[in-house]
């Protein structure tokens, strides 16, 4: 059927690939991060108070105190390509730009921050992507990180007049596929060490210990992820939980409190891996790689190790190929 002059041009029957991650302040300054921390520290998703009382309390005490703080983190691990995380969900995109075909576009996006998810939502639709696979990188599910991703997503959603159809990336904690990545990474890090470590932290970013009792299951997809892999390298790992935030109760043991306690044990020698994140970020690079390192020394700890997450390195892009290309099935004649 022919349409007619005046028709709008409309381009169809393209696939879109939606990468997302947490995000990142556009720079490592005071102004940018307190931008960010007012969105970050708005969603409901994230701070489970009421806005009447959380509201006075970040306008008032933390977005006053924190930016500078945070800025100072940042600019220890931001790099000439910016912010790590930012950098590297860029480059995890690009490995995968041709690995589902020419009718597969593969995008990626920040839950705060830029690129935005309604944004590059947008771009795909614009694009002429009929179907979108909305593709949070959270290996662990938790209703802070990849059900506020996917709301975003559809809350964009709900202002299209033509909307594609949507698949999600479900949690893959637990998926062969993942667990095999992650064995890979940590033998071959730990090979390339020059000392054997007595001991293996697993660190996982900390939740309100309340979370749990209210169903959110990500402490189980920590626990998890964490037997498999301890029984996949054939020894143990100790699980703790890191990034505490405020006066509630965390999800236990932290991760500082824990490098602290290692040389009393005897243990001397240490390393920390944290597979909660797909791309090493603040949390990773100065909270555990820096700050951990000092703890542990500080304790009387002699020989520390971060090992590096899966970001975009042929193991990690490996797994992340198949996991969307398994979602993707019935969508792409290549996935």
């Amino acid at each position: 059927m022919t349409p007619p002059l005046d028709h709008p041009s409309i381009a169809r029957g393209k696939v879109g690939v939606l990468l997302i991650n947490l995000g990142t302040p556009g720079e490592a300054s005071p102004r940018a991060v307190r931008r960010y921390l007012a969105e970050f520290l708005s969603d409901r998703r994230v701070i489970e108070i009421p806005p009447l009382i959380w509201q006075p309390i970040l306008r008032g005490i933390v977005l006053r105190t924190r930016p500078a703080k945070s800025a100072h983190a940042y600019a220890q691990v931001w790099s000439e390509q910016g912010s790590p995380l930012a950098a590297t969900t860029q480059a995890q995109a690009a490995a995968l730009k041709d690995a589902f075909g020419p009718d597969v576009i593969v995008d990626h996006a920040m839950r705060y921050g830029q690129p935005a998810i309604a944004d590059r939502i947008a771009a795909l639709n614009e694009a002429g992507c009929e179907r979108i696979l909305i593709a949070p990188l959270y290996p662990q599910y938790c209703a802070a990180t990849t059900a506020t991703a996917n709301d975003a997503a559809f809350a964009a959603l709900a202002g299209m007049r033509w909307q594609p159809a949507i698949r999600t990336l479900p949690a893959y904690h637990d998926d062969p596929l993942y667990i095999a990545a992650l064995r890979a990474a940590a033998e071959e890090d730990l090979a390339a060490l020059d000392f054997a470590p007595q001991a293996i932290l697993i660190s996982f970013h900390g939740m309100p210990a309340r979370t749990l009792a209210l169903g959110d299951p990500y402490h189980c997809h920590c626990q998890k992820t964490a037997r498999l892999l301890s029984e996949a390298l054939g020894r143990e790992l100790i699980v703790s939980f890191q990034s505490r935030f405020g006066r509630a109760k965390w999800l236990e043991p932290a991760t500082d409190a824990t490098l602290a306690a290692l040389p009393r044990r005897g243990i001397k020698r240490a390393a920390v891996i944290a597979p909660g994140f797909a791309a090493d970020c603040l949390e990773t690079l100065e909270e555990l790689a820096i700050r951990g390192r000092e703890t542990f020394l500080a304790a009387g700890g002699e020989r520390f190790a971060y090992l590096p997450c899966l970001n975009a390195r042929a193991i990690g892009i490996d797994m992340l190929r198949a996991l969307l290309s398994r979602e993707l099935e019935g969508w792409s004649h290549r996935a």
